[in-house]
Order: C-alpha cells, then sequence, then structure tokens
C-alpha cells in the first residue's frame, strides 16, 4: 500500500466521508484540500440509477460549461467537404486521407478532439478500434459528427466536455481547475447537473442521480448534497 504524504493526511482528516455538504461549501473545501504545486483539475462523479447494458438507459452527450474547463483543446477535423471553413475556424488540424494514415501508420495523437463531417465516417472503420478505447471516436450524439464544422470547434474552444455512463453507471467528467472562482465552478457543475437531469431515461425508476463526488486531481472526494 502506498504511503499517505502529511498534505494528503492533512486533507483527509478535514473531509468527513459520510457528510453531504452543499455545493459551494463543497467546492471551497475541495480547494483547500488540493495540495499540489499544479493547477489540479477538478473533477465530478456523478452515480446515477441507470442499467447502461439497456438500450433506453444509455446515458451519453456533451455540453459546453459556460466557465471553460481551463485546458486548451487541440482539435482535428476531417472531412473532404469543409476544410476551408474548418481552417478558417480555428482548427489545430485539417485534413482526410493523409490525417487517417498518420493515426494508422504512425501511431500519431497530437490532439484532444476529433471533429467529422459525415461523408469521411466510413473511412474511419480501420481505426475505430484504436479511436474507441481513446475516447476519440467521431460521435453524432457529442456532435462530434456534424455539417456544422464552424459551431463544433467554436463549442470545443469555449469548454465543451463529453460525458458517458460507464458499465457501473457512473459519469466521470470534469468542470475547471481548482484556480477558478468558487462561482464559475459552481456555474459549470450547475450546467452539466441539469444537462444529465435533461437526459434522464423515461424508464428510469426512483431517484436517477444516487450521488455526486466532487474531487481535485490529487485530492480526496467530497459528497455533494443534492436539493
Amino acid at each position: 500500500m502506498a504511503k499517505l504524504s502529511k498534505n494528503r493526511k492533512a486533507a483527509l482528516t478535514k473531509v468527513d466521508k459520510k457528510t453531504l455538504y452543499p455545493v459551494a461549501q463543497a467546492i471551497n473545501l475541495m480547494k483547500e484540500v488540493a495540495s499540489t504545486k499544479f493547477d489540479e483539475t477538478v473533477e465530478l462523479t456523478f452515480n446515477l440509477n441507470i442499467d447502461p447494458r439497456k438500450a433506453d438507459q444509455q446515458v451519453r452527450g456533451a455540453v459546453v460549461l459556460p466557465s471553460g474547463t481551463g485546458k486548451s483543446q487541440r482539435v482535428l477535423v476531417l472531412t473532404t467537404t469543409k476544410t476551408k471553413e474548418a481552417t478558417d475556424a480555428g482548427a489545430d488540424f485539417v485534413g482526410s486521407d493523409d490525417m487517417i494514415y498518420k493515426i494508422q501508420n504512425e501511431n500519431w495523437f497530437d490532439f484532444d478532439v476529433i471533429i467529422a463531417t459525415p461523408e469521411i465516417m466510413a473511412k474511419l472503420g480501420p481505426i475505430g478500434k484504436v479511436l474507441g478505447p481513446k475516447g476519440l471516436m467521431p460521435n453524432p450524439k457529442t456532435g462530434t459528427v456534424t455539417m456544422d464544422v464552424k459551431k463544433a470547434i467554436e463549442d470545443v474552444k469555449k469548454g465543451k466536455v463529453e460525458y458517458r455512463a460507464d458499465k457501473e453507471g457512473n459519469i466521470h467528467t470534469i468542470i475547471g481547475k481548482v484556480s477558478f472562482d468558487v462561482s464559475a465552478l459552481e456555474n459549470n457543475f450547475k450546467t452539466i447537473l441539469s444537462e444529465l437531469q435533461r437526459v434522464k431515461p423515461q424508464t428510469v425508476k426512483g431517484d436517477y442521480i444516487k450521488s455526486v463526488t466532487i474531487s481535485s486531481t490529487m485530492g480526496p472526494g467530497i459528497k455533494i448534497q443534492l436539493n
């Protein structure tokens, strides 16, 4: 078992694992116990009362956070029809067969998000097994397969995050950096919470969101009270 550092031990003593904290208090506490020298990412974990094995209870999508994520996203656009639009909109990389070749044969992954126009999707089959596990496969549900390339790029640059329930019904997402103001993090939290409530499967019975936990990259989990 790894030995806990003094800072980690100190942080754990300030957090009561059984307490549900109001969101603003939870954010303040998360910021207080973040002890590393780098600007840690703020992460959320939602435990949902769903069965992801059922097609009608799969929860997946994307949302633009009003305060951004604090992370600069490198965008690759794969297209044969919207090359100029993608370049003008600020895509970091634009191409089609040439970029697919680099990914497949040169193990090239100097990007964070792929946006694709529909006509290119049939060509992504050979690299689907590589993109899928990395969460990079474009998907209409997340707005990354679209003809509106300009808006898709703008959304990513503004702070768009994708979410997807895992096989345990958990959703892991980010809402910014520890250096963000409490109000900025709270606004982002409320946005992702509202989005998840919006896409609640109609077949879910009982409480939909079982628990929400906030933490910094290296910090302890803090449970949030939902009204």
